[in-house]
């Protein structure tokens, strides 16, 4: 298991994670019909908060990007993507486990969405987020820490 770090994301990293999440996002936009390489760019600039924001580096190399949001009385899971060289690594398993971990999300409820048929759902059950909703695109989980 690559041992991985992450470091506060700067506004200057926008673009280039904009353009992870295209990458990351095809296969499952794409059996979903839903793929537009505008928009998919589009809709991580206009949510992308670097203050909430990681990125996930393995020797260095940038192996993907988190935010954890707090949102009223929850966070928000978004934006989780491993670059596909670094899928497979256990490295989405290792990023869950230090940001579930953090004093400020303790008794509070986690709230993420997956893609439909997206494999990163197993994850996210392996660490107890049942489903609340779904959609035809979008599966909506949550789990309470304690």
């Amino acid at each position: 298991m690559n041992p991985i770090t992450m470091r506060q994301a700067v506004q200057a990293d926008q673009e280039q994670l904009a353009d992870l999440r295209a990458l990351v996002l095809y296969d499952d936009l794409t059996r979903l019909g839903r793929y537009d390489d505008v928009k998919v760019r589009e809709r991580f600039r206009n949510t992308f908060d670097p203050v909430h924001t990681r990125i996930i580096e393995v020797e260095g190399s940038m192996a993907g990007c988190v935010a954890l949001k707090p949102k009223a009385e929850v966070y928000l899971l978004e934006h989780f993507y491993i670059h596909p060289d670094y899928q497979g690594q256990r490295i989405g398993t290792q990023v869950l486990n230090m940001l579930l971990k953090l004093d400020e999300v303790q008794g509070r409820r986690v709230t993420l969405n997956v893609l439909q048929g997206s494999p990163a759902r197993r994850l996210y059950e392996r660490f107890g987020f049942m489903l609340d909703s779904e959609d035809e695109v979008d599966v909506f989980m949550s789990v309470q820490l304690q």
